[in-house]
């Protein structure tokens, strides 16, 4: 499908029941086919990392709220947050409530914030589990994270949840960069080899507002952030399926994460966009994986 129509692919999806509306933009249910590619894609990067020895953790989609204060993300991405508000009140405070619901009234107001926030980054969980020394050559783990960020969108590869395949290296410099480099063409030649016509970037994250272009300016110049790019929705603008990126000392710091010589610990993660690697596979190759090129079958379904 070479014709880039928002609209006509979004319909496309759903009615070959690819994803399901829930009435909410950026938000779908996604059926067996989606959800069968989703798997065996993720699969190909489990064996293509086998011999890497990542640590498999598992984390649930909220974090607690004080990660995300103490990395500053309400600083630089406020407009993402998504935070978790329960009801607090007595008896007479919920039947308040519950009128307000049924007259149709605002109630928000009537809720107090928690200590969990929805996850906004797939690699945030698991660097307070770094703390103190990491052994000499440092660490690698690997994760399946659901990420939330609050960007409704009518545009179906914009979405406000979704699955990232995460990898986290925390050691020197020298080490996570290197290890960065590899996983950049590591994720270039996965995704070739099933036919999408792949491409890498220098990049930024979203900063917010003014101050933000000159973080993202910055993130730029030092080649902190590259991305991996795939004409999805427009060919002029091809959407970012695999993001790879250097903290530097951010995470290290931020955690009192060290190396055995003492020093703040460096971090870089890498993280493949799941559900935006299936959307890319169905625009590239058509919405019926039966009739998939042989190679990128093969490939899913050796």
């Amino acid at each position: 499908m070479t014709e880039y129509d928002t609209d006509k692919f979004y319909e496309g999806l759903v009615k070959h029941r690819l994803i399901i509306p829930v009435g909410v933009q950026g938000a779908f249910g996604r059926g067996a086919v989606f959800e069968d590619v989703l798997e065996r894609f993720n699969g190909l990067v489990s064996q293509l990392s086998k011999d890497d020895r990542a640590e498999v953790y598992t984390f649930p989609p909220i974090i607690s709220r004080s990660v995300l204060e103490r990395v500053n993300y309400l600083d630089s991405f406020p407009h993402l947050c998504g935070a978790v508000y329960s009801f607090f009140g007595k008896e007479l405070q919920a039947l308040a409530l519950s009128k307000r619901v049924h007259d149709g009234e605002p109630w928000g107001d009537m809720l107090g914030i928690t200590d969990v926030v929805l996850n906004p980054a797939a690699c945030y969980p698991v660097y307070p589990s770094f703390t103190g020394v990491v052994p000499k050559g440092g660490r690698l783990v690997t994760m399946l994270n659901w990420v939330y960020r609050h960007e409704p969108s009518p545009e179906p590869t914009r979405m406000q949840s979704f699955r990232v395949r995460e990898f986290v290296r925390v050691g020197t410099p020298a080490e996570v960069v290197e290890w960065r480099d590899m996983w950049l063409q590591r994720g270039l030649d996965l995704l070739t080899s099933l036919g999408l016509p792949a491409r890498s970037d220098v990049a930024s994250d979203p900063f917010f507002g003014r101050g933000g272009k000159i973080l993202a300016a910055g993130q730029k110049e030092q080649k902190l952030k590259f991305e991996v790019l795939v004409p999805v929705i427009s060919a002029e603008n091809p959407t970012a399926v695999c993001s790879f990126n250097f903290h530097q000392e951010h995470f290290g710091s931020t955690f009192d994460i060290r190396t055995p010589d003492g020093n703040v610990a460096n971090t870089a993660c890498l993280g493949f966009g799941l559900e935006r690697i299936v959307m890319a596979l169905f625009k590239t190759h058509g919405f019926d994986p039966e009739l998939w090129p042989k190679e990128a079958r093969q490939r899913l379904w050796p």
